[in-house]
């Protein structure tokens, strides 16, 4: 039930923008409604301004714009009544369920007490913390590698890395850096970070490519990209990939903007 709470409140932020742009568009319409008769395989269109007018006034064929701004404008008015009735349901539905919730049973429990009893369904804290203590290891393989420091004590192997582990950690998302992950081929590869969405409880992983003007380090991470796809590893459903040259460097502004849209709690 928790997730659809959280489906009902992401459908109802889809609704509100959409809305906003439909009201600022109902204002620039043209007067009347459209009217279409069609002969044969003849579609003609018609402007109809008058109540009592039921056929019109006939629109000639190079006023197309005309005829899509009429046509939109009905799809306009039905959008906003049906979209405005939806979000109310929503609406409703919302805080009734989360007035009956079954984590509440925990989540309002006295400091006290929460210490002494065992949830059924872990809380996303506490999930989120077991998830963090699961693997404590990184990627053993060239250590002599690892000579950048990050905010969480760890040492990864660049600048741009350090500077993406901080982002997470600043945003309070959870991540391993170079965890192991076992293919379906049995292979086993090392993404640069395994991020936990808190939200869903899903693991995105993300490979910095920070070499890309390399020719041999080119080629063996399109090879990486490749394999990752083969075994369900793919943009963008589990996997995201950002890349740097020396003329373009990692843009951590955008970067950040785009981690607080995918992970809620950022």
């Amino acid at each position: 039930m928790v997730n659809l709470i959280k489906i009902a409140k992401a459908r109802q932020k889809m609704l509100k923008n959409a809305l906003r742009i439909a009201e600022k568009e109902a204002k620039t319409f043209p007067e009347g409604r459209l009217r279409v008769s069609k002969a044969g395989k003849q579609l003609r269109y018609f402007k109809v301004t008058k109540s009592k007018d039921s056929s019109g006034e006939y629109i000639p064929v190079d006023n197309r714009k005309l005829v899509k701004e009429l046509a939109q404008k009905e799809y306009n008015s039905q959008f906003r009544k049906l979209a405005v009735g939806e979000y109310e349901r929503l609406e409703k539905f919302i805080r009734k369920e989360e007035t009956k919730n079954a984590n509440l049973a925990f989540s309002k429990l006295s400091p006290t007490r929460k210490a002494l009893v065992e949830p059924y369904i872990l809380t996303d804290e506490m999930y989120a913390r077991m998830w963090q203590d699961e693997y404590g290891g990184g990627n053993g393989l060239f250590p002599e590698d690892k000579r950048f420091a990050t905010k969480r004590g760890e040492k990864v192997r660049s600048k741009s890395e350090a500077i993406l582990a901080d982002m997470f950690y600043d945003f309070g998302i959870p991540y391993h850096y170079e965890k192991p992950l076992v293919l379906n081929s049995g292979r086993t590869k090392y993404p640069d970070f395994t991020l936990l969405n808190i939200e869903t409880r899903e693991e995105i992983y993300w490979e910095h490519l920070g070499m890309l003007d390399d020719y041999d380090y080119r080629v063996d991470n399109l090879k990486k990209l490749n394999e990752y796809r083969e075994n369900g590893v793919f943009s963008p459903k589990n996997l995201i990939v950002t890349c740097e040259i020396p003329e373009v460097p990692l843009d951590i502004s955008g970067i950040r903007t785009m981690v607080s849209e995918l992970f809620p709690v950022a």
